[in-house]
């Protein structure tokens, strides 16, 4: 079952003309549910109307927080999984146009998975990486949004499976690191924390907003955004990722360099408080 533009149906079929799957003319929302609740809820709402302003779609009047909470849970609600969810809802061009689109309207598709666990939970212990380099993201605006058009990331994601990595860390077009194939990357350095600018090209991440936020909570920690080297990853005492559905994955290998959890560890306490 799927809500496709408020209702809830058995399935949804695009045609061949839809604008999502011919040139990526989409964005789309993770969330995570909790006891009836999307955490986070309005970061997310906030970020997905921007994204849409950004790209120029035209926000329909009536979608409010309050329609977009009611129907992420009546979704959550009648799949009988709103104690713990994943839900992703997809917001795309309606038909119409090449790459000039016919319109700006939209419409939207809301899809929910049960997740097993309420709490965030560290759940590999052995967490190895290594840089994709193949392709690069582009420092730009665009870059930071998340769109349907994440061809780089599949095909990292790919290139990982082969190598018998976890994941990938990547690159932009100035060769420094940036985030990771599916989350933000924080790196800690003696008693300094860093994690690159958004106008390094980096999603503009839920969990990584959380991240600064709860930095308050820790004076002896300097907290910066700044540009990551891959030459830094090797100095570094830990290296994480941040997604809103994992939480933090401590990077715990990269190429020949052992890293600590520690501090990662202690953050994931701070964020389950949160929830």
């Amino acid at each position: 079952m799927i809500n496709f533009n408020g209702l809830l149906q058995d399935n949804f079929l695009i045609t061949s003309l839809n604008r999502s799957f011919l040139y990526g003319d989409g964005i789309f929302e993770t969330l995570k549910i909790v006891d009836g609740k999307i955490l986070f809820s309005e970061d997310h709402y906030f970020r997905l109307m921007a994204s849409m302003r950004i790209v120029r779609m035209k926000i329909p009047m009536d979608f409010t927080l309050e329609i977009f909470e009611n129907q992420v849970i009546s979704l959550t609600n009648a799949l009988n999984c709103s104690h713990s969810a994943r839900v992703r809802i997809t917001i795309f061009r309606n038909d119409g146009g090449l790459y000039l689109p016919n319109q700006n309207s939209i419409s939207y598709i809301i899809e929910a998975t049960s997740l097993a666990s309420k709490k965030y939970e560290i759940t590999q212990d052995y967490f190895e990486v290594d840089l994709f380099k193949d392709s690069f993201v582009s420092a730009q605006l665009l870059s930071t949004l998340k769109t349907t058009s994440k061809i780089l990331n599949v095909t990292a994601s790919i290139f990982a499976k082969e190598n018998d990595l976890n994941t990938c860390l990547l690159l932009n077009d100035k060769k420094n690191v940036v985030e990771a194939i599916a989350g933000n990357l924080f790196m800690l350095t003696g008693n300094k924390l860093i994690t690159p600018p958004i106008s390094e090209g980096c999603l503009n991440g839920i969990m990584r907003k959380q991240i600064i936020r709860i930095m308050r909570d820790f004076p002896e920690i300097e907290f910066s955004e700044e540009t990551i080297s891959p030459f830094d990853l090797q100095k570094a005492d830990e290296l994480f990722i941040t997604n809103v559905i994992q939480g933090i994955q401590p990077i715990t290998r990269y190429r020949k360099k052992e890293f600590k959890t520690t501090f990662s560890v202690q953050l994931l306490d701070k964020i389950n408080k949160l929830i």
